[in-house]
């Protein structure tokens, strides 16, 4: 559809996402590029920069624009291949927002550093939790291969709302998805104690939405683990230094 009809769209949504916000929750909107035209005349418009403007008009404040980068996608002959879109973060004017760090945390990349200088010098420089994930986020999107794979064409891996969803709520809180597809916010929610809502146009994926909620309560749904890495060093090889103090 044209550009300003998408953002007509979007802007409604936005909107009724909005009257439903908790005080203290957060709202996460995930885009990528809107293109217009073929082959050399192509022209990308970054949706993320675009739509920021419309939550700022509703007061709500960015805490992190995070960028999901992955390994597959449309191969491209007249410009690079688009690998990356984002995740824009907002919450209420308010500092009380959840934010649950340790939730998320990933494994250390030098578990073994010290400080070398000040009063903690020699001891662990880093978090025996793991460090920080950063605001770019290498996961795996869902391509024929991906044991989540179904008929959606752009299907959410479970790993990327697992994320959000850890850091930005606790258990027991609502998770409303304006855009459900086949369910992936759901069947996150569930297995993390989470309440969920959610809509779609289309019947037919809310159909596949159902049935993998089904499988998620019975314990057969396949999904890619969260912070299981993209590529997996030889054990043999790379062993990591961990510190006497965290073992």
């Amino acid at each position: 559809m044209p550009l300003l009809d998408y953002m007509a769209g979007q802007r409604k949504t936005i909107e009724a996402c909005l009257q439903i916000l908790s005080p203290t929750g957060s709202i996460c909107w995930q885009v990528g590029h809107y293109i217009e035209g073929r082959g050399r005349e192509k022209e990308a418009f970054p949706l993320d920069i675009i739509l920021y403007q419309e939550f700022r008009r509703f007061g709500l404040k960015l805490r992190n624009r995070i960028i999901w980068h992955f390994g597959h996608g449309l191969h491209e002959k007249y410009r690079f291949s688009g690998r990356h879109e984002t995740v824009l973060w907002f919450t209420r004017d308010t500092a009380n927002y959840t934010f649950n760090l340790d939730a998320v945390r990933v494994p250390q990349k030098y578990p073994g550093k010290r400080a070398f200088r000040g009063s903690k010098k020699g001891q662990p420089s880093g978090n025996p939790l793991g460090k920080n994930p950063s605001d770019v986020w290498d996961i795996p999107n869902v391509k024929a291969n991906h044991v989540e794979k179904t008929e959606h064409v752009c299907q959410f891996p479970v790993a990327l709302v697992a994320r959000l969803m850890l850091a930005f709520t606790n258990e027991g809180d609502l998770i409303v998805d304006p855009y459900v597809g086949v369910g992936s916010t759901a069947v996150t929610a569930f297995m993390y104690g989470r309440r969920s809502a959610g809509a779609d146009i289309h019947a037919h994926y809310l159909k596949i939405a159902r049935q993998r909620l089904e499988m998620a309560q019975a314990g057969t749904l396949q999904i890619r683990p969260l912070n299981k890495p993209v590529f997996e060093p030889d054990p043999n090889t790379a062993v990591a230094r961990v510190p006497e103090e965290w073992q």
